[in-house]
């Protein structure tokens, strides 16, 4: 915004600081000068005032108060004593109706008559040409002059023009058309506010005059106007308009109610020193709810704790009368501070402490070191090691995918789930499931208990266009926990499932070891999964392709190829290998702790074992078995296949290893690996039904 400086030097006795002086102080207490330019025996000063400040400093009055806070020294302003005319009162002249007071809260009026149009003098067209407009005549100027002076837009009306003698406040009729100063017509809506006369519009309200009730040379009444408006409904006219001005700037920024009266008289005085008016007696000034000034406690000790700086009582008393607070003390160290109506953006004791820092001084509070504690946040291992997993996965060459985390009718018959209140017998054996009460579609009917049905969907989906499937999805799953303590409760917990599409039991294998590996989880067994006769009936997976996951004996997930009858409902052709884990089993087991194993510059050897043992064996007995024997020098055991046909005797099982050898501190020859292999033999064939094939 654009100031006067010589102006702004008129408030004042003192001789004010030279201008780019002047900008310097001000820029220091957060006043931008953008630019100082010399115009004739003046100087422009292009002050940026921030919009929290526009109510008050959008106005050569404020930015004085800001300068006279500054330099510790009163401004005058001199608004004049107004002659008012003892025979003519102003409600002879005019009758004012405000139809709604949250649009208007307040609207003031003055009536001058006897007035002569003539052009303004040199002082006014000089100080107006400086900031940016054009002198017209003398009353348009004085109102021109006051708003740049006070902050507060005025409007001249042509008494005599004004049909009816009447000034309504009111919202505009749908279309309803206006004529503006300047030549423009506008179409206005029904939430455009208004001046009209009995007939017509007159002004757009806090905007722009219209034609109908101009100022002209034969003006002889005039009617003067002094109103505050709601911003927002300023705003939005004059967004639809597309028109905005002087004064629809100011009162969208919003405007102190109380200014009205005080910006009025100043106008009245110069309309009747300047053009001879005769002020008649007493003011029209509609005004239901009256604005009082705001009182806010001030605890002293929280403006030297949010400053940083010590300062003394007297000083923040003295610092804030400055800025035209009024004062009160309340014990030793509370204020009780009252704020003047036309500071809108005091309404917190923080900003009060803004205020004292500002005039105190930026420059003065001593820049120092945060003192804190730094408290790393409490790690959370349900999120800690998901990114790890799933890195691992996708470096092992399997694919991410995400899935909505509900399945359908279809799906639930597909795993032999059963729903809420299913009291067949056959249910009794099946995993209840939860049910949604008002399903997005008949696809999400359930949540999942699994992840395996939507990711089987994936397999039959991607089927169409790729070999092979390789994902792996890590989300909630949901169940029904049933307790003789606590009843029926509904569970959720996350689980981590990945699959391949092939022959690949062997593959999934060496990927749950390397994720299990790589996450600091050892003492890893896989436990041929037996089902129960009844689980046998509704088991997910294939018969005899199955185990389960332990870690130090404690079951973590399965291990298995899907059953060829759920292959079939989803019609898929290729066989499905899948991992399924508890991840948050998984997460507490993880560690960062790495076993550190150098690598032997020795090399490794290997040998094949198949051993035929009957069906009820399982494969960690074998397994004890052969690390017992074996001692320190085998390295790794790895079952690479397990086989039961028609080839084999009656309830036998063939199960085949890799056997690792390697020393630390030496090659191993022939002659001590074939010593430890034959031991293990014999210790096999020790129990009874166990065969080692040769």
């Amino acid at each position: 915004m654009i100031f006067s400086y010589n102006w702004l030097q008129s408030y004042f006795k003192k001789r004010l600081p030279k201008p780019k002086e002047l900008a310097e102080l001000l820029s220091m207490h957060a006043f931008e000068v953008e630019e100082i330019e010399k115009a004739g025996k003046d100087w422009t000063l292009n002050i940026d005032v921030l919009p929290n400040r526009a109510p008050d400093c959008f106005s050569h009055l404020g930015i004085g108060r800001e300068i006279s806070a500054l330099l510790d020294c009163k401004p005058q302003f001199i608004i004049g004593r107004l002659a008012e005319s003892k025979k003519n009162r102003a409600e002879n002249f005019i009758e004012v109706k405000v139809k709604n007071t949250d649009t208007c809260p307040r609207y003031t009026v003055r009536v001058i008559t006897d007035v002569k149009i003539k052009p303004s003098p040199k002082w006014i067209k000089a100080r107006l040409k400086v900031c940016g407009l054009r002198p017209i005549n003398n009353v348009v100027d004085i109102a021109n002059y006051v708003m740049l002076e006070t902050g507060q837009p005025l409007h001249a009306f042509d008494g005599e023009k004004l049909e009816g003698k009447k000034i309504i406040v009111r919202f505009a009729r749908e279309k309803e058309r206006i004529v503006t100063l300047d030549g423009e017509k506008y179409e206005l809506n029904n939430k455009a506010l208004v001046i009209a006369d009995e007939k017509k519009p007159v002004a757009i309200a806090g905007i722009k005059g219209g034609v109908g009730a101009e100022i002209d040379k034969k003006t002889k009444i005039v009617i003067l106007e002094s109103a505050n408006f709601d911003q927002k409904t300023i705003r939005k006219t004059s967004r639809s308009l597309n028109l905005r001005t002087d004064a629809s700037w100011r009162f969208e920024n919003g405007i102190d109610p109380n200014l009205t009266e005080t910006a009025i008289n100043r106008a009245a005085y110069l309309i009747q020193e300047i053009a001879g008016g005769k002020v008649t007696r007493g003011l029209i000034d509609i005004y239901p709810k009256k604005v009082l000034p705001k009182q806010i406690k001030l605890d002293l000790d929280y403006v030297e704790r949010l400053l940083g700086v010590k300062i003394s009582k007297k000083e923040i008393v003295k610092i804030l009368k400055k800025l035209n607070f009024e004062c009160n003390e309340e014990g030793v160290r509370y204020l009780i501070v009252k704020i003047p109506t036309f500071r809108l953006d005091i309404t917190i004791p923080e900003d009060l402490i803004e205020e004292i820092g500002r005039i105190y001084g930026y420059g003065k509070v001593p820049s120092v070191f945060p003192i804190s504690a730094l408290i790393p946040p409490k790690r959370n291992l349900d999120i800690f090691w998901e990114n790890p997993s799933k890195d691992i996965l996708k470096e092992a060459g399997l694919t991410e995918v995400y899935n909505y985390s509900f399945i359908s009718e279809r799906e639930k018959e597909i795993f032999n789930y059963s729903a809420k209140g299913d009291i067949s017998s056959r249910a009794r054996h099946k995993e209840e499931i939860i049910e949604i009460e008002n399903p997005v579609t008949v696809e999400q009917k359930f949540l999942r208990p699994s992840l395996m049905p939507n990711l089987l969907k994936n397999v039959k989906n991607n089927l169409k266009y790729f070999k092979e499937v390789k994902i792996f999805e890590l989300g909630k799953v949901f169940k029904i926990a049933k307790s003789k303590s606590q009843g029926t409760n509904l569970t959720e917990k996350r689980m981590l499932t990945g699959l391949m599409t092939g022959d690949a039991f062997y593959q999934i294998k060496g990927i749950v070891d390397l994720l299990l590996n790589k996450l600091g989880i050892s003492n890893i067994w896989y436990d041929e999964y037996q089902p129960t006769p009844e689980e046998s009936k509704i088991s997910t997976w294939k018969p005899k392709k199955c185990a389960e996951i332990k870690v130090d004996q404690k079951e973590i997930g399965f291990l298995g190829e899907v059953s060829s009858k759920i292959l079939e409902d989803y019609k898929i052709e290729e066989k499905v290998v899948i991992f399924d884990l508890d991840f948050e089993k998984l997460s507490r087991l993880a560690s960062e702790e790495h076993e550190y194993r150098p690598i032997s510059q020795y090399p490794a050897a290997i040998r094949d074992l198949a051993v035929l043992v009957p069906q009820w064996v399982r494969i960690e007995e074998v397994l004890n078995k052969i690390d017992t024997v074996a001692g320190a020098l085998l390295r790794d055991i790895d079952i690479f296949d397990i086989y039961e046909g028609q080839e084999l005797p009656e309830g036998k099982k063939n199960l085949a290893f890799h056997l690792i050898f390697q020393a630390k501190d030496r090659t191993l020859t022939s002659k001590e690996i074939d010593v430890i292999h034959q031991k293990i033999i014999k210790a096999l064939e020790r129990n009874p039904g166990w065969q080692v094939r040769k």
